[in-house]
Order: C-alpha cells, then sequence, then structure tokens
C-alpha cells in the first residue's frame, strides 16, 4: 500500500464517517435528545474530548462509526433527563433522527457534485479506440477515432442530449444496459465530414453479464482514443532489444494496420494467451522515415492467463476537455447525478438479489482504499468525484430495509406507525440476527471480490 492509497482510504473513510454521524448528532441534538458520545472508528479510544454532554472519540479501528444517544433500553435514565431520551420522542422524530446519517451522505454527493461542476474537472475527450472484435461497439459500425456528441434512448420522440465526455459517455452506457434499452450516439469522424446514426443494442445483453468490465469487454468501449507512438522504453526489455525508440509511430503489426494505441496493447496482450508470445514484425515510422523491426514480447502470467508484454508505454495521452458548469446549472448537475446514482445503486442491488447482475459488482474496503489511492494521485478534483460516488453508496446502502442498519430501523418505524404499537421483542431477537447474518455474508462477498482478482481467483 503506498501512500497515496493509505491517506486516500484514510481521507475518504473519515469524511464519509463524519458526515454520516454528524447527520445523526445534529437531528438527534434538535430533537431534544442527549447524545453521549459521537465516535469516529472502532475499538480502543486513541483521542477523546468532552464538549458538553457529548464525548467525542476517534477508534483505532476506521472501519464505521456511531453515536450512541441516552436511551432508557440501553441505559438507567434519570427521571429528570427522560424527555431527553431518545425513546422517549415522537415516532416521527425518532425517524428522522435515524434517516439523518444517509441523508447526510446524499447532501454530500449532491454538494461534491456541484462543486466539481463549478470549479470544473479534466475529463477525457469522448474521442473512441478502436473496437474489441465481436462487440456490441464494433457491430454498430464504431471505428477507432469516431467522436460521440450527443445520446439517446431508442425510443419514440426520444431528445438528444449532448456528451460532454468519456466519463459521459460511458455512465450513459451502463444505465441504458441495467435499463435494457438501445442506447443511440451521435457520431463524428473526427474529421469534420459529417455525422452519422450509430446504435448500440444493449437491450440483448444479459444483465447478469453487466459488472465493472461490462463497458470494455462487452460493450467493446475501452480507453479514449490514443495515437500509437511509443513512449519510455524500459531498459533491458523486450522493446529495447528490439530497437524501439521514444516517439517511433506504430503504423503496422504482420502487415495489418494499427489504427490506435488500445488496439495495438490488446494485440500484444493476447499473445500471451497460448504461452510463449510468438514474434512480431513492427513497421514504424522513426523522424518521417519508415522503418521495420521484430519485436519478441515476453509472457507475463497475470492469474491463470498469460499476457505479452514488450516493456514500453504504447499510446499518448489522451485529449482532454474541462467540464464546467454555472451556478445553477451545476448545483441542478449534483442533485441530477446523485439521483441517478442512487438508482443505479438500487437497480443494481436488486439486480445481483434476483440474479440478473453479476456479484462481482460487490466490492469492500480494499478495492476502495485502491481507487481512493488513484484517484488522489491524480488530483484533488478526482478525489471529490470519486468522493461523491463513494458517500452515495454509503448512504443508499444504509436506507436498505436490513436489521442492524438504518433502513432496518426505519422498517421497524413504519410497523409502528401502521400498526400503533412497536415491533415484539421477541421478533427483534430474530430480525438482529438475521441482519447480522446478512451482513456478514455482505462483507464475506465484498472481501472475496476484493482479493480474489489479486490472488488469481477471478
Amino acid at each position: 500500500m503506498n501512500s497515496y492509497t493509505f491517506v486516500g482510504f484514510l481521507l475518504t473513510l473519515g469524511v464519509l464517517i463524519i458526515v454520516h454521524e454528524w447527520g445523526h448528532y445534529k437531528v438527534a441534538r434538535l430533537a431534544g435528545v442527549k447524545v453521549l458520545r459521537f465516535s469516529v472508528g472502532f475499538g480502543r479510544v486513541i483521542w477523546r474530548r468532552q464538549r458538553g454532554d457529548t464525548e467525542f472519540v476517534v477508534g483505532l479501528i476506521p472501519l464505521g462509526g456511531y453515536v450512541r444517544m441516552l436511551d432508557e433500553r440501553e441505559d438507567t435514565v434519570l427521571p429528570h433527563e427522560r424527555a431527553q431520551s431518545f425513546n422517549s420522542k415522537t415516532l416521527w422524530q425518532r425517524s428522522a433522527i435515524v434517516a439523518a446519517g444517509p441523508v447526510a451522505n446524499l447532501v454530500l454527493a449532491v454538494s461534491l457534485y456541484a462543486l466539481a461542476g463549478w470549479i470544473g474537472i479534466e475529463e477525457p475527450k469522448a474521442v473512441l479506440s478502436a473496437p474489441t472484435p465481436g462487440t456490441l461497439a464494433e457491430r454498430a459500425g464504431l471505428r477507432a477515432g469516431d467522436v460521440p456528441t450527443a445520446w439517446s434512448r431508442d425510443q419514440p420522440d426520444a431528445q438528444w442530449s449532448d456528451l460532454r465526455s468519456m466519463t459521459d459517455l460511458r455512465w450513459q452506457v451502463m444505465q441504458a444496459g441495467l435499463d435494457g434499452e438501445r442506447l443511440r450516439l451521435l457520431v463524428g469522424d473526427g474529421q469534420s465530414r459529417g455525422t452519422r446514426n450509430v446504435v448500440l443494442e444493449l437491450d440483448r445483453v444479459d444483465r447478469r453479464a453487466i459488472d465493472s468490465r461490462f463497458i470494455d469487454q462487452v460493450v467493446g468501449i475501452g480507453p479514449p482514443f490514443g495515437e500509437a507512438v511509443i513512449g519510455q522504453v524500459m531498459a533491458g526489455g523486450p522493446a529495447e532489444r528490439a530497437g524501439l525508440q521514444r516517439g517511433d509511430r506504430v503504423r503496422s503489426v504482420d502487415g495489418q494496420p494499427i489504427s490506435d494505441a488500445f488496439g495495438l496493447r490488446q494485440r500484444i496482450a493476447r499473445l500471451g494467451a497460448d504461452g510463449q508470445p510468438a514474434p512480431m514484425v513492427w513497421s514504424v515510422e522513426r523522424a518521417g522515415q519508415p522503418t521495420e523491426v521484430r519485436v519478441q514480447p515476453r509472457l507475463m502470467v497475470n492469474g491463470e492467463q498469460g499476457v505479452g508484454r514488450i516493456d514500453a508505454e504504447v499510446g499518448t495521452l489522451p485529449a482532454m476537455t474541462t467540464v464546467r458548469y454555472g451556478a445553477f446549472a451545476g448545483l441542478a448537475r449534483g442533485v441530477t447525478m446523485t439521483w441517478e446514482q442512487s438508482v443505479l445503486t438500487v437497480k443494481m442491488f436488486g439486480r445481483m438479489l434476483i440474479g440478473q447482475a453479476s456479484l462481482k459488482n460487490l466490492t469492500g474496503p480494499v478495492t476502495i482504499a485502491d481507487y481512493a489511492g488513484k484517484a488522489l494521485e491524480r488530483g484533488l478534483m478526482y478525489w471529490i468525484g470519486f468522493l461523491a460516488a463513494v458517500s452515495i453508496g454509503l448512504g443508499v446502502l444504509n436506507l436498505m430495509p436490513v436489521p442492524l442498519l438504518d433502513g432496518g430501523h426505519l422498517m421497524y418505524y413504519l410497523f409502528e406507525g401502521l400498526t400503533g404499537r412497536p415491533v415484539p421483542e421477541a421478533w427483534l431477537v430474530w430480525l438482529q440476527r438475521g441482519g447480522a447474518l446478512v451482513l456478514a455474508m455482505m462483507m464475506t462477498l465484498a472481501f472475496y471480490n476484493d482479493l480474489a482478482p489479486r490472488l488469481g481467483l477471478h
């Protein structure tokens, strides 16, 4: 774990936990409930401070937090303090206190997305690499260098919406895939020679195939377009031994034209699937002059699969664009992004539950740490976007009707509101046990999905 990963993980968890618990704390105080402890983290206390009636502490294990309130069901409450106990409050007040944590996470996401829109964030332009053979993008006729400029669902009277970046394109593809609807794209060829209408037949996709690799491997939309130019060459590697140099522009491999860097990287990697990679004859342009080199990739084993490597950077950096919004448009974008991502998260949970989406989509702290580090390394604005996305996931997860989660408590209060009486104690015992079992299974699966790719089990 490098320093970015460690710092990014602690910052991400710290902010999310503090905001979530602050939501519970603030509404509890507004409702007149005495808050005994506000804890960030569990286990041994490594920092504490008393302010008024509340003890603020930091625990050694930074994987959650809690707000402990005065409650007659848990502590002895003095007569003069009974009005300050949680259980003495009305049903609506208790519901508001419980819901405030997840709502605070969703409000944080709105604020962060709005902030990113106001400041502006650098994102790759929607310029496509060559689609992987056999994918939806290839069958739709998309080519390297194509520039999607607008999208719509393939429905009667559907309106066109602008595509601002590659991130925007991938988001629309994922949503259309989960909805089982075709996605229509207005595509230019990047050379101002007109546009054409392209349809991605996402309605034909098995939704169980929708996971983190869906857009790349099934739809065929890979990383943004980059020219097939050699960058840094590692000493002693296959590229150096072949005589490749920084700035070489690859025109063809074994007589087949190369249109972009992604296609070339895929071609190199696939050579290792059947064992020792075969040598390749590259035609490159160097200082305006054509030359031919013979490249012998090395074999690298990734899990159980072999991949070819030449130990050199392949491809130029993608073209970037600044995505920025005005005051009201930025706030509207924050609300829209939070709502759409919340709905997408609920759909994904639902599809996983009924077997229509891969369980590999459920990940845990190891993956969060990895992505937090990468986002922080790329820059503050990328980390802000990542933090907003994880905050939505945390908010939605806590609203699920699972005992021990905030959503489970809200289900108890719904029962109380409909029947006029609280959930019987005998029921609560079994519900809590069931909730603990569900959460334990989810955490086990999340840790497995975190570690399996790193251990070569996927």
